[in-house]
């Protein structure tokens, strides 16, 4: 919708009755559920705005995008442009720093642009225009009165040109054809005649990592490299180099807290823990702590806090899991029973999704009566970590928890630290999912690791690159996580993981894997099941990070190719290629001098042959013109031409090409 804006000062919005509308202002674009929510963008990006502008008669129209920093008083200008045939206004400006923007649009009449126009006409069949040049410079002599000091004098010259009867025509029409006088005049001649959009929207800008990283989970117990001995932190430096040398951006810790003793699952998700046995790192809380505390077994907080400066200093990032679940033995549940929920018996319910039941973890009540203080209690978690120099948080299942209690937090975090980055781990209906990212998450788990056809994989990556996803719905491509393995990874082997790896590394620029990934680990709990077998999340896992058949030359390999080119750093701009055969898969990535072609045979079990079809007047060639591709998975060199060319994959071998254009035009 549009209002008229308050008074001549466009950083002023209050305290005045609102005016019918000198003209329309519809279609705010980007736009997220008509300003409700903030679009996402990483910083140093163009926001690309647009918008209807339009009145009656024909008046010519001059219009501008208004936008700022949301700690920022004074509006900043740019201007809009009108294309005809659309009958739509386009501008830009840079997002040069990280946190929340407003932006808007205004519009007002161009009298002295319609005046200039209308006047050419005339002059161009000979009409006598000796009135006309008194009223441009009436409509000068208005705009000086807006302006000051030297500029004023100099439009008021101009008026007094335009004016004098006494002059030849050619000079008084220097005056009205000068651009740097229609330059300076291009403001509204009448602040009441000003239109401006309402409501302001939002925008959020993220630093770069949360548009672009390869994520790493891992779990600190486990990387001890003595059989049954609980890892420390020492043990997760010492994994640092080679972690940072396969390429990975951020290392993702699975809860580091005391585990709850109470109801304390065993292996397997056994019910009834054994001796020894050291519980779901997800159960947390007890005597030792809660969320604040570390797990002694683990080290201390100054470990923590080298672990932290080490993995910075390598160029990695470490990331937390934020999980707001509770064992019955964490300190709020006795320092703040009001904060959970209170069965009729005084006793605190358990977590259940009836019939299953989760006895070593209690639920907070997010909407109970003394709910400002646990939210601030929340709110202070984060605080905690982020004062140990940890920047980015995993939540665990957000959809669990009310939806303005993450708006609020996540506003409220972000307003002092606006480069802490929130990735949801939400696997629920879709809905939900797109409204948590909508409400301020930075990034998104998502159906990825469930899409394995070509079909379903053009389908759904189509929906998040094209639709309005793509302006706030951040995709984090894990190709498998501690709680899912699945089937096409259990019976595909080696060469499945190796095709889910290219995927996921080319089709989105944030991607992550779970340890074990890299030896193609793939034993389900049981038949039909995606838990992994002897998961290490009820157990302590020793693993040989050499063994034969680990696939960390291709995970090193593609994410130095992924560094080294910048259409992969990008996620809206996939396109996809067609092929003769369902089996292959192929796409397209697209930056400024760097053009990638991708083809993946998606049948782990079988070679598969198909003719690729390019559109090759989109690659700068004629058809009949010789070009040559690189495949940088390879090295190898090909010499195409034409819009169909062959290609030969056989998983055992080659999962796929990735091909660059060797001398894009």
């Amino acid at each position: 919708m549009s209002e008229s804006p308050p008074d001549s000062t466009p950083h002023s919005e209050v305290g005045v009755a609102r005016q019918p509308s000198r003209l329309n202002i519809e279609d705010l674009s980007p736009s997220l559920s008509a300003g409700r929510y903030p679009v996402k963008r990483i910083v140093g990006a163009l926001v690309e705005v647009s918008a209807n502008i339009f009145k009656e008669g024909h008046e010519q129209l001059a219009a501008r995008i208004l936008y700022r920093p949301a700690n920022e008083r004074r509006w900043r200008q740019a201007p809009l442009f009108y294309e005809y045939n659309p009958d739509r206004w386009f501008g830009r400006f840079r997002a040069d720093q990280l946190g929340r923007w407003q932006y808007t649009v205004e519009a007002w009449t161009d009298h002295f642009g319609t005046w200039r126009r209308d006047l050419n006409s005339r002059l161009e069949v000979g009409q006598n225009v000796s009135l006309e040049l008194l009223e441009g410079a009436l409509l000068l002599e208005q705009a000086a009165r807006r302006l000051k000091g030297e500029t004023a004098e100099r439009i008021l010259g101009a008026a007094r040109q335009l004016a004098d009867t006494q002059k030849s025509l050619d000079f008084r029409l220097a005056a009205a054809f000068s651009e740097d006088i229609l330059h300076t005049v291009s403001a509204p001649l009448l602040e009441e005649e000003v239109t401006r959009y309402t409501p302001v929207h939002e925008l959020v800008v993220d630093r770069e990592r949360a548009g672009f990283a390869a994520w790493y989970e891992l779990f600190p117990r486990s990387q001890s490299q003595r059989r049954s001995v609980h890892g420390t932190f020492a043990d997760v430096i010492r994994r640092l180099p080679e972690l940072a040398a396969l390429g990975f951006d951020v290392v993702y810790l699975p809860p580091i807290h005391p585990i709850g003793h109470s109801h304390r699952k065993g292996k397997n998700n056994a019910t009834v823990c054994e001796p020894g046995d050291v519980g779901s790192p997800w159960a947390i809380g007890s005597e030792l702590g809660g969320h604040t505390a570390i797990h002694p077994e683990l080290g201390t907080l100054e470990d923590f806090r080298h672990l932290v400066r080490t993995a910075g200093d390598l160029g990695l990032e470490i990331a937390l899991d934020y999980a707001l679940q509770f064992s019955p033995d964490h300190p709020w549940t006795k320092e703040h029973p009001e904060w959970f929920f209170i069965r009729p018996d005084g006793s605190i319910r358990h977590a259940e999704n009836p019939p299953k039941k989760y006895e070593d973890i209690v639920p907070p009540n997010l909407w109970c009566s003394e709910r400002k203080a646990l939210w601030n209690a929340c709110k202070d978690v984060f605080e905690f970590w982020i004062e140990q120099g940890v920047r980015t948080f995993r939540v665990d299942n957000p959809h669990t928890k009310p939806f303005p209690f993450w708006e609020w937090i996540i506003r409220e975090v972000q307003r002092d630290h606006p480069d802490v980055i929130f990735l949801s781990e939400a696997f629920t209906r879709p809905i939900r999912m797109r409204a948590l990212a909508k409400l301020g998450f930075t990034q998104s788990y998502s159906y990825f690791t469930w899409k394995n056809h070509k079909r379903e994989l053009r389908e759904y990556l189509t929906e998040l690159t094209t639709t309005e996803m793509s302006e706030y719905y951040r995709p984090n491509f894990f190709t498998n996580t501690p709680d899912i393995l699945h089937e096409y990874l259990q019976r595909g082997g080696r060469p499945a993981f190796r095709i889910r790896l290219l995927l996921a590394a080319t089709l989105s620029p944030v991607y992550g894997i779970y340890s074990g990934f890299e030896l193609c680990e793939n034993q389900p709990r049981h038949p039909g099941s995606e838990e992994y077998l002897d998961s290490e999340k009820y157990e302590i896992r020793t693993r040989n990070w050499d063994a034969p058949g680990n696939i960390k030359h291709d995970i090193a390999r593609l994410n130095r190719i992924r560094r080294e080119n910048p259409a992969l750093h990008s996620f809206s701009n996939l396109t996809f290629l067609e092929t003769n055969n369902h089996e292959v898969l192929a796409y397209r990535k697209v930056s400024p001098g760097n053009q990638l072609m991708v083809v993946v045979n998606l049948d782990p079990h079988r070679r598969h042959d198909a003719h690729l079809h390019l559109p090759l007047s989109e690659l700068g060639l004629s058809e009949d013109e010789a070009f040559d591709v690189e495949d940088l998975l390879s090295g190898e060199r090909y010499r195409w031409r034409g819009a169909t060319n062959f290609v030969r994959l056989d998983p055992s071998e080659r999962v796929g090409h990735l091909f660059r254009l060797a001398h894009p035009r």
